[in-house]
């Protein structure tokens, strides 16, 4: 898979560098209007699986939407309004938990039916595993 970031335009010269030489990592692409609202994300990989972990801390796992079609995994949170209460005004805020949504292109050797996810100490571990691959056995061939 090719890792490739969409909505920076001035470091598309360091990313196409970024993509020729790590050409193995899960592709991912940003919603185009949300800039820097993207949380990051560690990809991981191991034999078995791709190991996605989204930085979200201070969220409700419930307010997260994870979905799997045509090959785009897609992660999103939307942000809850806020009940107003007269009694209670901020004075300073300084942290703010805006909606957003990231997409990654899902090869064909991920089991999209497998598709994982938990929320733990505000990150967001997503579990992709690998198909299994079946080898051809292995064909004796008499000489005449």
């Amino acid at each position: 898979m090719t890792f490739v970031k969409t909505n920076y335009p001035v470091k598309r010269g360091f990313d196409s560098l970024f993509n020729e030489f790590f050409n193995n990592f899960p592709a991912t692409t940003e919603a185009p209007n949300e800039g820097f609202a993207s949380p990051k994300v560690n990809i991981h990989e191991t034999k078995d699986a791709y190991h996605l972990e989204i930085l979200a801390a201070g969220r409700n796992k419930e307010d997260f939407k994870i979905s799997a079609d045509n090959g785009l995994l897609t992660i999103s949170y939307e942000k809850k309004e806020e009940s107003k209460n007269e009694d209670y005004k901020t004075v300073r805020r300084e942290f703010t938990f805006r909606s957003f949504k990231r997409s990654f292109n899902l090869d064909e050797t991920i089991d999209a039916d497998k598709i994982e996810a938990k929320y733990e100490n505000g990150i967001l571990k997503v579990l992709l595993p690998k198909k299994d691959v079946v080898k051809p056995a292995v064909k004796e061939i008499n000489i005449l």
